[in-house]
Parts: C-alpha cells; sequence; structure tokens
C-alpha cells in the first residue's frame, strides 16, 4: 500500500473537520489559554475537529497512529502515523481572520508522505506527496510550483511574528528581515502554501510543534521547494524553521541567521 492510496481518505478528513470548524467561527466561542504566563489559544472547535478527525481514522483504519496537538499520540511508532493540527492559526481564528487552516499530515516509518492544508472558509486544499503538489479552490484546480527567486533582496518574506521568537533568534530574524524586499507577518500555515503557489519566497518561523510543520512538507517538496531547521536539517520534530521557494535565497537565509 502507497501514500498515495490516500488521497481521497484524506479528502474525508478536510470535509469532517472543515464540517466541524465552519459553525464556530466568527462566532462568539469561548477560549481557553493552555500556556500559563503567555498566550496559546485553544477553542472548541479545535477540540471537536481532531476528535473528529480521530474517530474517522479509528474506525477507517485502526491499526494507524495518531499524533495531535490537542489529544497527543496514539501509537506513535505505527507504520503510518497521522498528524494532525485541527486549527493551525488558532489566534488568527479567533480574531475573525482567515489566515488558518487544518493541517492534516501522513508519515510511514516516520517519513512524511502526505499533506493537506484545508482552509474551510476560503473553501481552499493544498496538498502534495513530496514529488508534487496541487490546489483545489474556487480558481479551479492547477499544480502548485515555487518561483525563481536567486537574491535575498528580491525574496519576499513572511513570518506569523518576531514576538514568537527569542531575543537571539529574534535578532538573527532581523538580519534577515533587512536584506529582503518585503517582510509581512501573519499567515501561520498559510504562508507556507503561498510559497508552495509561487507567490513568496521565504518563510522563517521558530518553536513549531511536529504537527505545525510534518504536514506541510510533502506540499512544499512537491512544489519544488525546500524546508529545514535553521541546522539545515530534515526539521521532522519542528523547531525553527527555513522554508525557500529557491535554493540560492534558502542558503543565503541561512547563512545570514547564523552568522
Amino acid at each position: 500500500m502507497t501514500a498515495i492510496d490516500f488521497t481521497a481518505f484524506v479528502d474525508q478528513l478536510a470535509s469532517v473537520s472543515g464540517d466541524t470548524i465552519l459553525p464556530f467561527f466568527r462566532t462568539a466561542l469561548a477560549v481557553e489559554n493552555k500556556k500559563p504566563g503567555g498566550f496559546d489559544p485553544v477553542t472548541a472547535a479545535d477540540r471537536a475537529a481532531e476528535n473528529a478527525m480521530r474517530t474517522l481514522i479509528r474506525r477507517s483504519f485502526p491499526d494507524h497512529g495518531i499524533i495531535g496537538e490537542e489529544y497527543g499520540e496514539e501509537r506513535a511508532d505505527a507504520e503510518y502515523v497521522w498528524v494532525l493540527d485541527p486549527i493551525d492559526g488558532t489566534k488568527s481564528f479567533i480574531a475573525g481572520m482567515p489566515a488558518w487552516g487544518t493541517l492534516i499530515g501522513l508519515t510511514r516509518f516516520g517519513e512524511p508522505v502526505f499533506g493537506m492544508m484545508h482552509q474551510p472558509f476560503t473553501r481552499e486544499r493544498f496538498s502534495g506527496d513530496g514529488e508534487a503538489a496541487h490546489y483545489r479552490g474556487p480558481a479551479g484546480e492547477r499544480d502548485l510550483h515555487v518561483r525563481s527567486c536567486a537574491n535575498l533582496n528580491d525574496a519576499v518574506l513572511y513570518t506569523t511574528s518576531p514576538r514568537l521568537m527569542n531575543q537571539a533568534d529574534r535578532t538573527a530574524f532581523g538580519r534577515v528581515e533587512e536584506a529582503v524586499r518585503l517582510s509581512r507577518y501573519g499567515g501561520d500555515c498559510y504562508a507556507y502554501c503561498m510559497l508552495a503557489a509561487g507567490q513568496i519566497d521565504l518563510v522563517i518561523e521558530t518553536e513549531l510543534k511536529p504537527y505545525d510543520i510534518l504536514p506541510l512538507l510533502p506540499i512544499i517538496a512537491g512544489a519544488g521547494g525546500i524546508v529545514t531547521s535553521w541546522e539545515n536539517d530534515l526539521p521532522l520534530a519542528g523547531g525553527r524553521i527555513v522554508a525557500a521557494g529557491d535554493a540560492r535565497v534558502h542558503k543565503a537565509a541561512l547563512e545570514m541567521l547564523n552568522r
């Protein structure tokens, strides 16, 4: 059984999660804080969507493992493991902004083999298997391809917020930010999909968890991009991330971050 066999099932997971989340969006829903001394919000929408996806996975593939943001790990050593972030961008979600999405990833023997970002409000799905990446939405269907960008001074850079970085990382990020043509904040998972779609050139983040990035890796790789840690390793554990559409910009950003 190969990863491509799961494409239709990923669509089912996306539909189930989207149908669960949308009734909560732009309503007066309660917000809990998971981080004493900071702000890491969670809502009933996050929990309900992850529960719905877990239920479908357990029923359809009882031998598969699951790793999710809200409910932790089940059989994380299984051959196939689903990696779920029901609402990546909860802060945008609770602010009524559309820059959030549901992340659904699949690993086999620990390696990411399929990923999807579903934005149910805009009715967009970005998916990839590491070899190719695709878009479906109101604009129709098309393959995703990163764009060429030879130099940092021509690049468009995104990060969710420098305030999420520690002081040392923020200083390093600032060096790259000063070098690029345009820097914008926000986006969470949506920024990575815009990189895969050839709209931006660079995403730099820190403090990511595996479920924040694993589902996005096959999408960006399938579109021709590159994602590593700041140390230029495969970022399966999350942490500090550099995603780029062009290897030249990726190399230049890494050099500047580690100066």
